[in-house]
């Protein structure tokens, strides 16, 4: 049997299972929370559900601040900029790829005239 894994913003963790997978307390997630550092998803009982996007993002904010020694703040700034720059290029790929196809559009008008 094939093992289906969660999509990246599929809710899928309570809060004590994604405070084990991230070497976190509990009690330091629904503090993230509010602060807005993560916003998991809540179930129709109100429970926290945390995808593997917010894990992802938990693990970020825990290396800045326990490795790098980053603040809270600190850690907001660098991810919503790594956000930006991640956006950033997702467009530029975007440009390059509708570059390229108006680059072959030229080049076949330019054959079909020299022909």
């Amino acid at each position: 049997m094939v093992q289906r894994l969660p999509k990246d913003d599929e809710p899928c963790y309570i809060i004590s299972v994604a405070a084990r997978m991230v070497s976190l307390h509990p009690q330091t997630l629904r503090y993230y929370e509010r602060l807005g550092l993560v916003q998991p998803t809540r179930s129709e009982g109100n429970r926290r559900l945390y995808s593997p996007r917010d894990i992802e993002r938990l693990r970020r904010i825990a290396r800045l601040t326990d490795e790098l020694g980053v603040n809270l703040a600190g850690a907001e700034v660098i991810l919503n900029m790594a956000r930006k720059m991640e956006k950033m290029r997702e467009e530029m790929e975007e440009m390059e790829e509708e570059f390229q196809k108006e680059i072959e559009r030229l080049r076949a008008r330019l054959q079909e005239r020299e022909s």
